[in-house]
């Protein structure tokens, strides 16, 4: 039986016709490419939220590290799934008077799945920028409405004006390539008008005084900031949707020219006008560049992005002043000056400084123009929008901890335990009776006490 078996084996060999594998054409083969580098830029993109949570956790106190980590988690995750449900029909959808998409939701009909989550990324992107303006005080459940407001509808709405393609700000000749405005400014008004209504922390003002609230850790917030300069190489490289061997590397020298000028500007400036080097502000400097050139990377010479940076790491500087102290509104990480003012700054950029269209290249001022209308759209659109709903949120339940949760610390009053082991000082100033306990604590309280073993 074996002999027969094998011999049938070995004729089977001879007649068995061998199955190839249709070769790849060079279309399959540009198209696998491409998906590739879209998904690396997807995935570096999604690791910035890692540069993001320390950031926000090192030039914050030590009591909230715990909270600020949690904010960042569920904003990544709730965006990605309520992107998925209706922000992407709404973003990209076909449009309905150039304002609004109309189908693709649940991504029904949509074909390209790895644009949807190239996409998704940077719909969280501008959610978590909010999360560092509004750090220490207030409540992770208004946190989150908010997020959930802006990630379904209010960012999705002002990225189908500029990105669907027949927004009415793209049919004007609006352009922002990679989301200055989109992203950034979008996030960065978002957070402002939290902000206003949330009010400062307890001890940042006293009468006319500015307090300095020191974060606790400036080698985590550094860290940061290198994280979301590397995930940046594919934030805005990854908006070439494509590996274009000439657009990709030039898009990724610009992004690299105009935040290192941004980091010598920021650097200097501070020296020159507080006689010493401020680290934090330097590396703020950093991210100001970043998002200054995000809107031109793909049309602004490499030696036109120099300048971008420069001009972005001392608006940075003066930004961060104004808003502390002449405003007098409270951002502990510097969100509304490295996205706001940087954003607005690198979108008007686009019409002095593109090859294509900008006043330096000869091609007049309306680009400069259009540039401006755009910006001013999407300022009211957001103010508008996060505002009121963040003014109705606040009546219906106050959108602010307490004055004792706040002095506790946000770690152990949300959360009922800390990111360092530093629980007793967390607790100056509350009442015992009313002290947060720990999950060990709230675990052992649900196991029956043992009867007294009898003799």
């Amino acid at each position: 039986m074996f002999k027969k078996s094998f011999t049938l084996t070995i004729l089977l060999f001879f007649f068995t016709t061998p199955a190839f594998a249709q070769a790849p054409t060079t279309e399959s083969l540009e198209s696998s490419i491409n998906l590739v580098w879209l998904m690396l830029g997807a995935i570096l993109v999604f690791f910035m939220h890692a540069g993001f949570a320390m950031v926000e956790s090192g030039f914050t106190r030590s009591k909230n590290t715990l909270n600020i980590l949690m904010k960042n988690f569920l904003t990544i995750c709730i965006a990605a799934i309520l992107f998925f449900i209706a922000g992407y029909g709404i973003m990209f959808g076909s449009s309905t008077g150039a304002i609004i998409g109309r189908d693709g939701f649940f991504l029904n009909g949509v074909d390209d799945i790895g644009f949807f989550v190239f996409q998704a990324m940077f719909v969280a992107t501008c959610a978590t920028i909010m999360s560092g303006a509004v750090a220490e005080r207030i409540k992770l459940g208004s946190y989150v409405l908010i997020v959930v407001a802006m990630t379904t509808f209010i960012y999705p709405v002002a990225g189908h004006w500029i990105w669907q393609g027949d927004g009415w700000l793209t049919t004007l000749g609006f352009s922002d390539f990679a989301g200055s405005t989109v992203v950034h400014l979008t996030g960065a008004v978002g957070a402002l008008m939290v902000v206003l209504i949330l009010g400062p922390r307890l001890g940042k003002y006293n009468g006319k005084k500015v307090n300095v609230i020191p974060g606790h850790n400036l080698p985590l917030g550094a860290l940061g900031v290198f994280i979301l300069w590397l995930g940046w190489f594919g934030f805005n490289g990854g908006s070439t949707l494509a590996a274009d061997p000439s657009l990709v590397p030039y898009v990724i020298g610009t992004t690299l020219l105009s935040t290192s000028a941004a980091l010598v500007s920021s650097t200097f400036y501070t020296k020159l006008r507080f006689k010493k080097v401020d680290a934090s502000l330097s590396m703020n400097g950093v991210l100001g560049g970043l998002v200054g050139i995000t809107a031109g990377a793909a049309e602004i010479s490499l030696g036109g992005s120099i300048i971008v940076g420069l001009v972005s790491g001392i608006l940075l500087v003066e930004a961060i002043r104004f808003i502390d102290t002449k405003l007098r509104i409270d951002d502990p990480v510097g969100a509304m000056a490295v996205h706001g003012a940087c954003g607005i700054w690198g979108t008007l950029a686009i019409g002095f400084f593109s090859i294509d269209s900008g006043f330096f290249y000869g091609h007049g001022l309306s680009q400069l123009g259009i540039q401006a209308i755009g910006i001013s759209a999407v300022i009211i659109w957001v103010a508008v929008t996060v505002g009121g709903f963040t003014y109705i949120l606040n009546k219906l339940s106050p959108i602010r901890v307490s004055n004792e949760e706040e002095k506790a610390g946000l770690d152990f009053t949300e959360h009922g335990t800390s990111a360092y082991h530093f629980k007793d000082s967390y607790l100056e100033g509350i009442s015992n009776s009313k002290a947060p306990i720990g999950l060990a604590d709230r675990l052992n309280q649900n196991i029956p006490s043992e009867s007294p073993t009898k003799p």
